[in-house]
C-alpha cells in the first residue's frame, strides 16, 4: 500500500478536525504530497471522519490520475493538487468548515492582522473569489488568492490551509479560526485595532522558526 504513513496521518487530523470543532460530519478534507514520488494521498469523497479506513484513502499522481485506490476522491482534489503544483513549500493541505472563517467568507471580508497570530498563515487571511464546490474555477481562485499566504477563505464556503507538513497545517486551521473568532466578537463591541505592517513583518521573520519540524 502507497504512503502508508500519510494515510494514518490523514485519518488522525481528519477525526481531530470534527472533535476540535473545526468541521461537521464529512465536511472538509485532507491531503499530503510525498514530492519524491510526486504522489498526493487524499481522503475519500462523502464518508465520515470516524469511517475512514487506510484503505479507503485515494492516491493521485500530479496529472490528477488515481494511482491506488477503489473509492472516489474528494471532490475537492483539485483544490489540493494545483497547492503541489504551484507551491514548494506546502506538502500538506487541509479544507475545512469553521465556523467564524466561514462566516467572514459568507461576508467575503478578508480577516487582517488584528491578531499576531494571524501570522501562521501570513499579514492577512484573503478571500478567493466564489465558485462551485469541487470545480477548477473554485481551485484556481483559491490558489491565487492563497500566493504567499498559508490560508485562504473561499466564499461562502470555508477554509483551506496548508504548510509542510499536516501537524502544521491543522494547527493554521485552529490560529485562524481563533483569531478569526477574537475579530468577530472584537466587531460586535467596535472597530478591531488592525496591527501595522512593520509589526506583521517582524511577526513573518519570527514565524519562519514556528511550529513542530519533524
Amino acid at each position: 500500500m502507497l504512503m502508508e504513513n500519510e494515510r494514518k496521518e490523514l485519518i488522525k487530523y481528519g477525526k481531530k478536525l470534527v472533535t476540535e470543532g473545526l468541521t461537521k460530519g464529512t465536511g472538509g478534507n485532507l491531503s499530503a504530497f510525498d514530492r519524491k514520488a510526486g504522489l498526493m494521498a487524499i481522503t475519500p469523497s462523502g464518508i465520515d471522519f470516524f469511517d475512514i479506513k487506510e484503505e479507503d484513502i485515494v492516491i493521485m499522481d500530479l496529472e490528477g490520475k488515481v494511482v491506488e485506490g477503489e473509492k472516489l476522491p474528494s471532490s475537492e482534489w483539485y483544490m489540493h493538487l494545483i497547492q503541489y503544483q504551484q507551491r514548494e513549500d506546502i506538502d500538506a493541505v487541509i479544507h475545512a468548515h469553521t465556523t467564524y472563517g466561514t462566516v467572514l467568507a459568507v461576508l467575503r471580508e478578508a480577516l487582517p492582522a488584528s491578531h499576531y497570530m494571524i501570522a501562521v498563515a501570513g499579514k492577512d487571511v484573503r478571500v478567493a473569489d466564489y465558485a462551485t464546490y469541487g470545480t477548477k474555477e473554485l481551485a484556481e481562485n483559491a490558489a491565487k488568492a492563497m500566493e504567499n499566504r498559508r490560508a485562504v477563505f473561499l466564499a461562502n464556503h470555508g477554509i483551506l490551509a496548508g504548510a509542510h507538513d499536516l501537524l502544521n497545517a491543522f494547527n493554521v486551521i485552529e490560529e485562524v479560526e481563533y483569531c478569526a473568532k477574537i475579530y468577530c466578537v472584537a466587531k460586535s463591541f467596535g472597530e478591531p485595532v488592525v496591527l501595522p505592517d512593520e509589526e506583521m513583518e517582524l511577526m513573518a521573520e519570527k514565524f519562519k522558526t514556528y511550529g513542530q519540524r519533524k
